[in-house]
Formats: C-alpha cells, sequence, structure tokens
C-alpha cells in the first residue's frame, strides 16, 4: 500500500503537476478524469468553481461516489481549491 502513496508524488513532474502549491496526490486526478476512454468523467472543459464544488460535494458527503468521497476527505477546501485551478488551467490548455 505504501508504493501507492509514492507514485502520485513520482508522477508529479511527468504531468506537469510540479507547481509547489499544488498537493502531492492530486497528479492522480488525471488518471481517471484525463479524458479518454476511462469511463470517468473528463474534467477538460470544466471551470475550477465547477471543480472545486465537486471536491466540496463528494468532501461533505453531499454527493455519492465509489471512491471520490474517500479522495476530497484527504484534501483541505484550500488544497482542492488550487488542485481546481491547477486542473482548470490544464483543461483550457488542451
Amino acid at each position: 500500500m505504501r508504493r501507492l502513496a509514492v507514485l502520485p508524488a513520482l508522477l508529479l513532474p511527468s504531468l506537469g503537476l510540479a507547481d509547489e502549491r499544488v498537493p502531492a496526490g492530486a497528479a492522480s486526478c488525471l488518471g481517471c478524469h484525463g479524458g479518454g476512454s476511462t469511463g470517468f468523467p473528463s474534467l477538460d472543459g470544466l471551470t475550477a468553481e465547477r471543480i472545486a464544488d465537486a471536491m466540496a460535494a463528494f468532501r461533505e458527503g453531499h454527493r455519492a461516489g465509489s471512491v471520490m468521497n474517500r479522495i476530497a476527505r484527504g484534501f483541505s477546501q484550500e488544497e482542492s481549491r488550487v488542485i481546481a485551478e491547477d486542473l482548470a488551467a490544464r483543461g483550457s490548455a488542451r
């Protein structure tokens, strides 16, 4: 299990999420939500506000999810906002 915690930190530079404000682990968002045929909703084109609102809904239990509710609880509101801003900026740059 410990190896899985290290993986996102190793992926940060390769995914361009090396901004020191972006929490370790945020790179894993793109594994499921980066587009393509993952079966999960893509974050491409979403605003930072919409992403942060969704994370808050998962974190606070207002939105059901298989793992997103647990993942979102791992980040503070401020960390979620920074992640959302970074992901929104990436989606608009594609």
